[in-house]
C-alpha cells in the first residue's frame, strides 16, 4: 500500500465532516492532508487485521459478539492522532511507517478502550461517540466492559509480540512505557482524579488541573511521541525534547478538548457537548474563561514548535509542527 494518498478513507458522514474541517477549516499543507490522511487508511487496515474473526495461534475461539463489539469500537473512524504520533516521531530517525504499525495500533487500542469505558453509564453516560451509538448502547454494558478489557489486553499482547519488534528490551520498553501512561499513575489515574473533582466541595487549583489533564488525556498522547522516538532509538537530548514536546500537546490537546465541548455541537464532534459544565468538570475554562484558555491553548503549541526546532532536524520535523498546529485549530 503506498503512503501518500490523494484523498482521505471517509467511511461515515461523521468521517467526512472531519476530514473537510481538517483539510479546509485549520488550513493544513497538502503535504500534512496526505500524511494524515494515509496513516488514518493504514491504522484502520491493521486494526482491520488485527481484530479479524480469524483465530490466531494460542486463541481457541474469538467471541462473535465480543468481538463485533471491539470492531464497533476501535474501527470506522476518529483522526488516529495517538497513532500519528508514534509513526511520525519514529520516522524522524529513519524508521519506515509499517515497522512502526504495531506499536501505533497497540496505542490506539489503549485509546478506544478508553473511550468505551468512559462512555458507560458508571462514568460519563454517553449514548454517541464519532457519531454513532456508544458500545454500551449498540450491545450492553457488560459486553462494553469486556469489549474495553479486551482491547486493553490485546494492546499488550501486540507489543511483547516479536513481530512488533526484533528487539527484546525495546519491547519490554514499550510495554512498560505504555502501562504507565495508561494505569495508575497515568490514564486511569488522571479519570479517577476528574471524578473526584466533579464531587469535591472546592474547586481544583490551577496545578491540580493541570496535573489531571497531563495524566487523563496528555499522558497518552505524549507516550506516542515517545514511544516512536524508542522505535527510532533516540539519543538522550532528542528523545528529552521529544517527550518535552509530547508532553505541550498533549495539554495543548485537553484544553483544545475543554473549548469544543463548550463552542462546537453534537453533529460536528459526533458526541455531547456541553457536559463538562453541566457535571461541574474542572477544566481550565472554568476556572480562567474561555478567552484565556485559548491563548493558553496556542502558548502550549508554540511551546512545542519551539521543542522541535531545537532538535535541529531541519525539514524532519515539519510534519510535527503541524501535528502540533492542527491540535489547536482541530475543529472535532
Amino acid at each position: 500500500m503506498p503512503f501518500f494518498h490523494r484523498h482521505p478513507p471517509c467511511q461515515s458522514p461523521l468521517q467526512a465532516v472531519f476530514w473537510r474541517d481538517v483539510f479546509l477549516g485549520a488550513r493544513v499543507s497538502a503535504r500534512f492532508e496526505q500524511r494524515l490522511s494515509a496513516v488514518a487508511d493504514q491504522v484502520e487496515a491493521a486494526l482491520e487485521n488485527l481484530l479479524s474473526p480469524h483465530v490466531r495461534s494460542g486463541e481457541t475461539r474469538r467471541p462473535a459478539r465480543l468481538l463485533a463489539a471491539m470492531r464497533h469500537a476501535a474501527l470506522g473512524g476518529g483522526k488516529r492522532l495517538r497513532p500519528f504520533l508514534v509513526i511520525e516521531t519514529a520516522a524522524l530517525f529513519g524508521v519506515m511507517p509499517e515497522m512502526a504499525m504495531r506499536t501505533a495500533c497497540a496505542l490506539e487500542m489503549i485509546h478506544c478502550y478508553s473511550l468505551v469505558h468512559d462512555d458507560l453509564p458508571a462514568m460519563d453516560d454517553d449514548d454517541l461517540r464519532r457519531g454513532l451509538p456508544t458500545v454500551h448502547k449498540a450491545y450492553d454494558e457488560a459486553t462494553a466492559i469486556l469489549a474495553g478489557d479486551a482491547l486493553l489486553t490485546y494492546a499488550f499482547e501486540v507489543l511483547a509480540d516479536p513481530a512488533t519488534h526484533a528487539d527484546p528490551f525495546l519491547r519490554s520498553e514499550l510495554v512498560r512505557l505504555l502501562a504507565m501512561a495508561s494505569g495508575l499513575g497515568g490514564m486511569a489515574g488522571g479519570q479517577a482524579l476528574d471524578l473526584e473533582a466533579e464531587r469535591a466541595e472546592k474547586p481544583l487549583t490551577f496545578d491540580e488541573i493541570l496535573q489531571m489533564q497531563a495524566m487523563k488525556t496528555g499522558a497518552l498522547l505524549a507516550h506516542g511521541v515517545e514511544a516512536g522516538a524508542i522505535l527510532g532509538r533516540a539519543n538522550h537530548l532528542a528523545m528529552a525534547r521529544l517527550k518535552k514536546f509530547g508532553a505541550l500537546i498533549g495539554a495543548a490537546f485537553q484544553v483544545a478538548d475543554d473549548i469544543l465541548d463548550a463552542k462546537s455541537d453534537a453533529a460536528t464532534l459526533g458526541k455531547r457537548t456541553g457536559k463538562d459544565a453541566q457535571r461541574n468538570k474542572a477544566t481550565l475554562i472554568s476556572l480562567m474563561g474561555l478567552e484565556a484558555a485559548e491563548k493558553r491553548r496556542d502558548q502550549l503549541v508554540d511551546e512545542a514548535v519551539a521543542e522541535l526546532h531545537a532538535l535541529d532536524l531541519g525539514a524532519r520535523t515539519d510534519v510535527l509542527v503541524e501535528a502540533a498546529r492542527f491540535v489547536a485549530g482541530r475543529a472535532s
